[in-house]
């Protein structure tokens, strides 16, 4: 389960907070607030802390050490060295996080937070959202905190997909799309289609050997004229809610385009005509068997569809214009980074100093200060 929520918290961002120290006098006994985290970079009213880099540093390397089997320790040593890059990014969030909310966005955000959160629950087979809580704790995760990085995530994504990505995809012209389309019609060729039904078999519970024996006599059954849907019904072990779905949907899976196919899917397939059964494939979990229903040739010639090729340009485009509106987002805002930061930091961001200036007055206090009565580093 662990790992199913790993992704989910990835850079959670953390909270500054405050310890109570107690300095005890021969006269009294005086308690009084002590900051205990220090302030990486101002972000308009919002700072990003130092145990926010340091959490970040450390689900990076965690993340890094996975992809490019690397010990703990080179992976720490390659996140440090990217350090600077680390912070410029958590400014970049920041920024569209305060957009979002100053766009409206947040009610939008909390519907798309809770519709992924039940999405997951029915995929875990859970059936409350408590119930996804009470897993995510024995899996030594935090709900509340997997939802907040959830917003973040979500918040940055729409306002890019709606102020930037919409814009591109509704202001191409009619020219623009035919000159696009004529140019790349590589692009816009049908590609080969297939319909699929499955048999499923868990290994949970049950030896490989036998679980692949059962699947290679379910084969041969259906290779001589047994009802595939009707061996899916009786069989497949697929479920949903705890529920097996073959008993209804007896076994169907859907249409895919090849090129989408996962591989091994691909290449069970490559070879099977319409009507024919796959071999037994095995997967993490268990076996599938899959029959090809129907297969649709591609077209070696390019069809002009205009969503899609609006499409394609807005995914060409859509990289130089997300950076071009952080960059103004940037440039509105009112940006200070720590001295020990800010000569590795401020390349990065290509601030503009003067507008960053002028937007002063509008900021909370300077870095580095604070309403309380003492302040130190971590």
């Amino acid at each position: 389960m662990k790992s199913k929520f790993f992704t989910l918290v990835w850079a959670t961002c953390a909270t500054v907070f405050l310890l109570t120290l107690a300095s005890v006098t021969s006269f009294a006994q005086e308690v009084e607030p002590v900051v205990v985290d220090e302030v990486v970079a101002q972000v308009n009213n919002d700072v990003i802390t130092l145990s926010m880099l340091k959490r970040e540093t450390k689900d990076a390397a965690e993340s890094l050490q996975q992809a490019r089997n690397m010990s703990p320790q080179q992976a720490l040593d390659e996140v440090t060295r990217r350090r600077p890059e680390l912070i410029a990014n958590l400014i970049n969030e920041e920024l569209l996080i305060q957009k979002g909310k100053d766009l409206g966005y947040t009610n939008d955000v909390e519907a798309e937070v809770n519709r992924r959160m039940l999405d997951v629950a029915k995929e875990q087979g859970i059936k409350t959202i408590e119930g996804l809580d009470d897993a995510l704790r024995q899996s030594g995760l935090d709900p509340a905190g997997i939802r907040q990085k959830l917003r973040s995530e979500i918040m940055k994504g729409m306002v890019l997909s709606r102020e930037v990505d919409a814009k591109i995809f509704f202001s191409l012209t009619n020219d623009e799309l035919k000159k696009y389309f004529n140019a790349h019609q590589d692009k816009f060729m049908r590609p080969e289609s297939v319909t699929l039904s499955e048999i499923y078999l868990s290994l949970a519970g049950k030896s490989e050997a036998e679980v692949r024996a059962k699947a290679l006599q379910l084969i041969q059954q259906a290779r001589s004229g047994a009802d595939f849907g009707a061996l899916a019904a009786a069989n497949s072990e697929r479920e949903e809610n705890g529920v097996r779905t073959a008993t209804t949907t007896k076994g169907k899976v859907g249409a895919f385009q090849v090129p989408n196919l996962r591989a091994d899917i691909a290449a069970a397939i490559k070879n099977v005509p319409a009507g024919g059964i796959s071999e037994p494939l095995r997967t993490d979990e268990g076996f599938q068997i899959l029959r090809v229903d129907e297969r649709t040739p591609g077209s070696s010639t390019a069809i002009f569809n205009e969503d899609q090729v609006r499409q394609a340009i807005t995914a060409e485009r859509s990289e130089k214009e997300h950076e071009a509106y952080l960059q103004n987002l940037r440039n509105d805002a009112y940006i200070q980074i720590a001295e020990n930061y800010r000569a590795a930091v401020e390349p990065l961001l290509k601030l503009n100093t003067k507008t960053t200036a002028s937007a002063a007055n509008k900021a909370a206090p300077p870095v580095g200060k604070s309403n309380d009565k003492k302040s130190k580093k971590q």
